[in-house]
């Protein structure tokens, strides 16, 4: 009977959803944050959790960044002249011309010959993801459909000479999952507003002349069931009519129709995009971190294999996601020729099989009172001769959380000369640094709005003094900045030279829990031993009459004539503090050995 109750519940909130007026027609929204609020947004993203993501473009064919930088922001780096990114341009195009006459050359090199959008359908399906998500235009304004807004600046007119766009909703649609479309708001490379250059201020030309009416082209041709917009954060929603263009684009695409929250400042709709996160708590909104397998979106060839997550990794990282109310949309960077590289399918299918056997655990689940249960830990970090570090989408070391971490760097110095030394700590989030040995030097920086805060101090030292500095950092979320230098005698700063050695300290996540109707699963991050139980603190008070088995583990079995599933199941406990013991040694051990990267337990009626 619960279960029924909660069916019924589920379908009342469906049918909520989307206003009803007394005749029973959709009623439309209104372009109001109210009204866009009031619509709410639809089931199936929530229940969704795993999209992918694909960034392919011109910019694939240089796939070219810093080691931890945005490939797709390759004509960025031209615009700034980038000398590395100069070098690479050299082998496409003459430097000395314009930006945008140079980036033209790269359409000569993008023929997309190996492009099959159906086997890209098919592995996306594999992944085990529910939507997807085209850019089908980047910051550089060159289009993935035959825009009339950009004759001659798309796919069709030139590069593949394919309607990229078209393609591959029919592909995407054809393998039942649903179509998605990032859509860059500014553009770098049109005439009427040349975003980053042309003052913020004066885009209106280009919002009401080309960027509102080349949308509603894209919109009503393709009709997305989703729709990330991006570019933003130099205007406000009213310069980018963002009310109007998302009310527009509920009411011409229907009920099943979500928007992002990057329409400009003083958005008030949409849901959220952390980027490079260790996720966020927010449950009343619906949420997705976005992220690539690497450090970028668009193919970056100058990547160490070390930016990749590992199987292990991504399929943990992408469970925790859930566990606290969201889900993920996983970047994949073509190459230029249509083919995905290896190490990125072998991710994606790894992900898929997992989900596979453990996907009750995950699509259309709710997080549980505990999302997670952390340990703390610590780790040493190898020996650096300065802090100067920039952690971009990455943490300290491999292993380590992306976020909310601290570390404690020691480290002794000796003056090279007599004179005036200012110290100054950059700090993103915060950072304490001071002497141990009576020196008074005592700095503390603190994030500065949307960067990092600097704090100095100056004092007279000798030459041939030895200082030994403590040097406390500690990170919350998002960027994560910290160095530590100073000024000889007026000079430039540098950073401050000495053997620093560190330790960061961080809580591990060892499971996770997310619930679906009377069922709880637990997600174990390490795996279950058959010699000793499994032991869990300070759980909620279970149904002691509730039955668990491992996920993975179950048989067919013919039941006179009919196929019927047979669980093995476990034998468990719970004390009166809360402590669960779960006994695995009944399990076949050739089950268990093949199953990898994350555990689940289905408690079956909690």
């Amino acid at each position: 009977m619960r279960r029924f109750y909660a069916l019924l519940l589920k379908v009342l909130a469906a049918a909520l959803l989307w206003p009803v007026d007394m005749s029973g027609q959709q009623t439309p929204v209104q372009p109001t944050w109210e009204s866009l609020n009031e619509r709410g947004y639809p089931e199936w993203f929530r229940d969704a959790k795993l999209g992918i993501f694909v960034h392919w473009g011109l910019y694939s064919v240089p796939a070219y960044a810093s080691k931890e930088g945005y490939g797709e922001w390759f004509y960025r780096g031209l615009m700034q002249h980038v000398p590395e990114r100069m070098r690479i341009m050299s082998y496409y195009a003459d430097t000395t011309k314009p930006v945008f006459d140079q980036y033209k050359e790269l359409t000569k090199h993008w023929h997309g010959e190996l492009w099959n959008p159906d086997e890209w359908a098919q592995l996306f399906k594999d992944a085990g993801a529910k939507y997807v998500v085209l850019v089908t235009k980047h910051h550089d304004g060159y289009c993935l459909w035959d825009s009339k807004f950009q004759p001659e600046w798309n796919s069709v007119a030139s590069g593949p000479k394919r309607n990229i766009v078209e393609e591959l909703t029919t592909a995407v649609r054809k393998n039942g999952l649903r179509m998605g479309f990032y859509y860059s708001l500014p553009e770098w490379s049109n005439p009427r507003h040349i975003w980053m250059e042309d003052p913020d201020d004066s885009i209106g030309d280009y919002v009401d002349l080309y960027m509102v009416p080349q949308f509603k082209e894209l919109v009503s041709r393709y009709k997305p069931d989703l729709l990330f917009s991006d570019g933003d954060w130099n205007n406000t929603a009213e310069q980018l009519r963002s009310q109007e263009l998302i009310s527009w684009y509920y009411n011409t695409v229907g009920a099943d129709a979500i928007v992002n929250n990057r329409w400009g400042n003083g958005t008030k709709h949409g849901f959220l995009t952390p980027e490079y996160s260790a996720g966020i708590t927010n449950t009343e909104v619906p949420w997705a971190e976005c992220r690539g397998l690497g450090r970028s979106f668009g193919l970056n060839r100058n990547e160490d294999l070390d930016n990749y997550l590992t199987d292990k990794e991504l399929i943990q990282h992408f469970a925790e996601l859930v566990a606290h109310g969201g889900g993920m949309t996983l970047n994949v960077g073509p190459y230029a020729d249509g083919t995905i590289p290896l190490i990125q399918q072998e991710r994606l299918k790894s992900l898929g099989n997992w989900l596979k056997i453990n996907g009750e655990a995950i699509y259309g689940t709710q997080p549980y009172i505990i999302p997670c249960q952390r340990e703390k830990t610590s780790a040493e970090l190898p020996p650096t001769e300065s802090i100067d570090f920039d952690w971009v989408r990455n943490a300290p070391m491999r292993g380590v959380s992306t976020d909310h971490f601290d570390i404690q760097w020691r480290g002794t110095v000796t003056i090279p000369e007599d004179g005036k030394y200012t110290f100054a700590a950059t700090a993103d989030d915060t950072m304490k640094v001071y002497c141990v040995d009576g020196i008074p030097l005592a700095l503390l920086t603190k994030k500065n709005g949307n960067g990092p805060g600097t704090d100095t101090a100056t004092l007279d030292l000798q030459k041939g003094n030895s200082i030994t500095m403590l040097a406390l950092y500690k990170e919350d979320d998002l960027e994560a900045t910290a160095s530590l230098k100073w000024s000889v005698n007026g000079g430039a700063f540098e950073p401050v030279p000495a053997n620093w050695t560190g330790e960061v300290f961080w809580e591990k996540t060892t499971r996770c829990f997310t619930t679906k109707g009377d069922d709880l699963y637990i997600i174990e991050f390490e795996r279950p031993s058959q010699l000793a139980p499994l032991v869990i603190r300070d759980l909620p008070k279970l149904n002691p009459k509730a039955e668990m088995y491992l996920l993975g583990t179950e048989e067919e079995t013919d039941f006179q004539g009919f196929k019927a599933v047979k669980y093995n199941l476990l034998k468990w406990k719970q004390d009166k503090k809360g402590k669960v013991s779960i006994d695995f040694s009944s399990i076949d051990p050739k089950k268990l050995e093949k199953l990898d990267n994350a555990w689940v337990i289905c408690v079956k009626d909690r």
